[in-house]
């Protein structure tokens, strides 16, 4: 019987170019997110063994009756992501800093609690965080603490749920739907900035990202550990 990996955030980005990989694996994948339409849209661009589930990872209550509609499986991949909090620290919103910790980090942080009565003890969890966590970029301090807050979870709780094994990928620049905020003509010069900062020469694509996931899936001598998978960014940001 094939494992059964669940995706919360995986109707796009790095959650749905995941979801493709571990299904051309042969994996059974779930793919859960509170857009009922952007679900049904992934759900066509993709074959495979794969099942899609309306889930508002925000809604704390709901969380318990959604992993029971999905019954016991082996693997968590949370991608969820949130583009509040950033700007410059003198000036960034309080109020958006706070939007940004409840929609990355509580999400993350209650998924995992309401996941743990239907998942696989030996099996694994993956957090995706951000290179904001490690790397000192200017204007990144209010994303920067959520994602470092995902990261300092990861050694702590795969110490305390052994033998589940808990990891975390940390992305760098990554072309995916996060920057839509951005036009095409606007991303551009800022892609071509961050890929001329980056020692491999380009931005990330949401596949490069989902080979470190799979990775963690499949490697059962992994835990406590953040890969990050930024091109070498944080070492010149």
């Amino acid at each position: 019987m094939s494992e059964h990996t669940v995706i919360v955030g995986g109707s796009s980005g790095i959650g749905l170019a995941t979801a493709r990989l571990l299904l051309d694996k042969e994996q059974k994948v779930t793919i859960a997110g509170r857009n009922a339409a952007r679900l049904e849209a992934a759900g066509k661009t993709l074959g495979g063994n794969l099942h899609t589930l309306v889930m508002d990872a925000a809604d704390a209550a709901s969380l318990p009756d959604s992993f029971a509609r999905i019954g016991d499986f082996d693997h968590l991949v949370l991608a969820l992501g949130s583009g509040k909090g950033a700007g410059p620290f003198a000036s960034v919103p309080l109020a958006d800093v706070r939007g940004g910790f409840e929609e990355k980090v509580y999400a993350h942080f209650g998924c995992a609690q309401a996941a743990l009565a239907h998942l696989r003890k030996e099996g694994s969890l993956t957090f995706i965080s951000a290179v904001t966590g490690q790397a000192a970029m200017p204007g990144t301090a209010g994303i920067g603490a959520a994602n470092a807050a995902i990261a300092a979870l990861v050694p702590i709780l795969a110490a305390e749920l052994r033998p589940l094994r808990v990891n975390a990928v940390s992305p760098g620049v990554v072309d995916t739907p996060w920057w839509d905020f951005f036009t095409d003509e606007q991303k551009a010069p800022v892609f071509a900035d961050y890929a001329a900062k980056t020692p491999v020469g380009r931005v990330g694509q949401p596949e490069d990202i989902a080979k470190a996931v799979a990775f963690l899936i499949a490697d059962t001598f992994m835990s406590g550990q953040i890969i990050v998978c930024d091109g070498g960014l944080r070492l010149t940001a």
